[in-house]
């Protein structure tokens, strides 16, 4: 009796094609299994082609459960991997589509699919797929399993290289071809830049057509412009409003009352909520790296700054040690320019460890990369948040084991060329971690704890919290759509896991991170999936591709400083400044590094711009249209804001956000 007509259909990628031999079977609802071979001579499994097979009798199976797919390599042919598009089986007046969307390999042995339906764990109701679901995620946690990289430190995927990963976690990132022309040529300069002058002279060469480095360059001397930075710059996770001096920072109302308005003071500012603070005390007793053959420096300061009536941050008091002494002096605008610079560059240094490894690598890449492994080892496909979280968490695990591979590793970048070497690393990181608050993951918690949420020209926290409640309505419609309570919220045992792992593998099982251990509503599980889609997309775009601009002219940004910090004040000429910097190789070796980090690829996939086929349902496409159409208005809206501006903040435009961390 006729059977089932399976179709069998190759992705149209160039090379989705391969020479192998394909067993298809079909799995009942009752578990009966029907098989044929594609292997017939008319039968080639090219890019873009349909083939059609005729699979077993009416009689053998009724309802088709799974549909199970083998390649086997084919005698004298290469073995190449296959991309399916889907298979559709097709009885009768009924066809089921069987979506795969994925690389095959011969090595895989069998691979099932289920039909396109998403589906919650405790509504699964066929003994075969719910074995299939269970069958499933264990394969998955054979394969990725958790690794320490550093005690105290988010745990990561237990891989040292790529090939592990296989096709369908890795991709071809196509560089935008960045010109660093001008950038080679240095390996060897083992030795101090000699003057600004010298700096400047190679800064122009790399610089001259980059609108904000130049802007950087001619105002990195300014109070203003540092203060700037510390709301719209690389690094604008750290200034906190205060309304009392911290006890170990030497500033009394005499020292700063010349920085403070006419008939001010600075009991009356504070609680007025004018006065801010940046507090590096993270980098204290951090080990210092010994770059070209020289021991490097560390401080750890305490910065406080005031909020003018037009909004501008000006720093007014530096202290560049958190322990106050006689050796350790509070530097003011009023002092020699030399020692207010040097007092500022030191702060910038200290900002640079912080931003590289705390709010770009520990918040972006850890963070994304904790959620994809626990995603693969928790969630199956089928579910509902595996669907929405992978386009945006996939990419770190590509990322983050070719930067332990070589960023982070002996001979990388951070071993020759940062104050934070491989012996700073793991100690900054593991501090960090224990620091980590779930709060500060959450832009409109985060804002308010800090007590920057009014600050008119902190136009980095304005875009994130319009990006953040975007992204939250979108969170909350899909909870919506298959979550109908809290109830089910709470009996979603996948679910329930996937949270536990990130709890227990990610935050160390740490209580006070405030991070859940289970999700007790739908309101909670649309919170933690807005967290993190927005810390691999939009706070992934601020820290990293704004990087290179603000970096460029070295001094606004040193990664190193090779002399001590001074111990009192009037020593210090301008002429001086330039030896506390890094060297030429050690600079170039930076600036190398983050111009191929801060480009966007050619091929980057925009904030929620979902290539994903099961985008394409009614309902997923309902949601995708809507939080496009969201994104659309805020780009406008920042782009008319920033036509208005000198220095315009264009880092969270939707449009220049990609899907994913991608580097």
């Amino acid at each position: 009796m006729e059977g089932f007509h399976v179709t069998v259909r190759t992705s149209a990628l160039p090379v989705a094609g391969t020479y192998s031999i394909l067993h298809v079977s079909l799995i009942s609802t009752q578990g009966k299994i029907v098989s044929a071979v594609l292997d017939h001579a008319e039968s080639h499994l090219l890019p873009g082609s349909a083939f059609t097979i005729l699979v077993g009798g009416s009689h053998d199976v009724e309802q088709v459960a799974l549909v199970r797919l083998r390649l086997e390599v084919r005698p004298g042919f290469p073995d190449l991997d296959w991309h399916c598009q889907c298979v559709e089986v097709n009885h009768g007046p009924r066809v089921q589509v069987f979506p795969c969307h994925r690389w095959l390999q011969a090595a895989d042995g069998d691979v099932e699919l289920r039909s396109e339906d998403v589906c919650l764990v405790h509504r699964e109701k066929v003994n075969v797929l719910k074995e299939h679901r269970r069958r499933e995620l264990s394969t998955k946690q054979q394969h990725i399993r958790w690794h320490t990289f550093a005690e105290g430190v988010p745990r990561c995927v237990d891989m040292q290289t790529l090939k592990p990963l296989g096709p369908n976690l890795s991709s071809t990132r196509q560089s935008p071809g960045t010109n660093m022309h001008y950038l080679r040529g240095f390996t060897e300069r083992k030795e101090p830049w000699a003057s600004f002058k010298q700096i400047e002279q190679f800064f122009m060469q790399n610089g001259s057509g980059n609108s904000v480095a130049m802007y950087v360059w001619s105002h990195w001397r300014e109070d203003a412009f540092f203060g700037y930075q510390c709301l719209n710059g690389c690094n604008p996770l750290l200034v906190r409003r205060i309304h009392s001096i911290p006890c170990n920072l030497s500033v009394t109302p005499e020292l700063v009352q010349p920085f403070l308005p006419e008939g001010s003071s600075l009991e009356l500012e504070l609680e007025r909520g004018k006065v801010f603070l940046l507090d590096y005390e993270v980098l204290e007793g951090v080990p210092p790296n010994v770059i070209n053959g020289k021991q490097q420096q560390f401080a750890a300061p305490l910065c406080l700054l005031h909020a003018s009536a037009d909004g501008n941050l000006k720093p007014i008091a530096i202290q560049l040690q958190q322990k106050p002494s006689s050796e350790n002096p509070v530097f003011l605008p009023s002092d020699p320019q030399p020692d207010w610079l040097l007092a500022k560059m030191w702060t910038r240094c200290a900002d640079f460890q912080c931003h590289q490894l705390i709010s770009h690598f520990l918040r972006t890449h850890l963070l994304g990369e904790v959620c994809c492994v626990a995603t693969l080892r928790q969630l199956p496909e089928v579910h509902p948040l595996h669907m929405l979280l992978m386009p945006h968490v996939r990419s770190c695990l590509q990322i983050n084991i070719q930067a332990r591979a070589s960023l982070l590793a002996p001979n990388g970048v951070f071993d020759r060329s940062i104050g934070c070497g491989l012996s700073a690393i793991p100690v900054l990181l593991a501090r960090a971690t224990a620091r980590l608050r779930y709060h500060t993951l959450c832009v409109p918690e985060d804002l308010k704890a800090r007590g920057v949420e009014t600050l008119p020209n902190y136009y980095y926290a304005q875009d994130a919290l319009k990006l953040w409640n975007a992204l939250h309505k979108f969170a909350t419609r899909w909870v919506d759509l298959y979550h109908h309570s809290n109830t089910e919220v709470q009996e979603d045992s996948e679910l329930q896991s996937w949270i536990m792992e990130i709890f227990t593998e990610g935050f160390l099982g740490n209580t006070e991170s405030g991070i859940p251990q289970s999700f007790e509503s739908k309101e909670e599980l649309s919170k933690f999936i807005t967290m993190v889609i927005f810390s691999c997309s939009a706070l992934h775009a601020a820290v990293n591709f704004s990087q290179f601009d603000f970096n460029l002219w070295m001094p606004n940004c040193p990664a190193s400083m090779s002399r001590p910090p001074p111990q009192s004040k009037g020593l210090v000429k301008e002429e001086d400044l330039v030896s506390f910097l890094p060297d030429v190789n050690a600079t170039c070796s930076v600036l190398t590094t983050l111009a191929l980090l801060s480009e966007p690829a050619v091929n980057f996939v925009p904030l929620c711009q979902y290539k994903e086929p099961y985008f394409s349902n009614d309902a997923h496409c309902r949601l995708v249209e809507e939080v496009q159409k969201e994104l659309s208005a805020i780009g406008a809206e920042i782009s008319e804001r920033n036509s208005k501006m000198e220095l315009p903040y264009s880092y969270l435009s939707p449009d220049r956000i990609e899907n994913s961390v991608a580097i």
